[in-house]
């Protein structure tokens, strides 16, 4: 959001577009104090799921820093400069798919870029009644499966920008305690 981290997706392929109500997004959005930037009305977190190797820094890199809710939990990347999520990846690179959270991504472009299919995940744990209707998993599950297997097999899944030649995360994540997490999932009705 400051303009100290920039980047941009390259290529095509295949992605998935939704929104995800899940108490770790919306807990995510409030450890960086974007809630208002973030979740929607009802605590939903637009992400855009595409591959990781498709993702380019162009300056900043400096800035990246990541956290996990838990000691087994994702890898949630940020801009440390300003505190603005980048995406939610698994902590290794061979599930080399990166959900990149849309405080990130350019908003006017998102149809455009991504097309208008928002599947809706997690509908559950939504704020507020009535709860939206969850859709568009079964296929967004298919092309996640597709994204990971064509990462492997091309062995694209090396070229992430997030993890080093190693396989290991650019940066050590910060994990957050459990009474942290407590604290940011105790007001579920609160977005900031």
């Amino acid at each position: 959001m400051c303009g100290s981290v920039g980047g941009r997706i390259e290529g095509s392929g295949l992605h998935n577009r939704g929104i995800c109500h899940c108490t770790d997004c919306r807990a995510f959005a409030r450890f960086l104090g974007k809630g208002e930037e973030v979740l929607d009305a009802q605590g939903g977190t637009e992400i855009v799921q595409l591959a990781q190797w498709r993702l380019r820094f162009e300056r900043g890199e400096e800035h990246l820093a990541a956290v996990r809710l838990s000691t087994k939990g994702i890898l949630r990347w940020y801009a440390a400069c300003c505190r603005t999520p980048i995406g939610n990846t698994l902590p290794t690179r061979r599930v080399s798919v990166i959900g990149l959270v849309h405080a990130c991504l350019d908003a006017q472009r998102l149809d455009e870029d991504f097309g208008n299919g928002v599947a809706i995940v997690h509908a559950g744990s939504a704020l507020g009644s009535p709860k939206p209707r969850s859709h568009g998993m079964l296929g967004a599950s298919a092309r996640l499966i597709g994204i990971i297997g064509a990462a492997l097999i091309t062995g694209r899944y090396r070229r992430s920008p997030l993890f080093d030649d190693s396989g290991a995360p650019r940066v050590v994540p910060r994990v957050l305690t459990a009474e942290e997490l407590a604290e940011l999932k105790a007001d579920p009705g609160a977005p900031a």
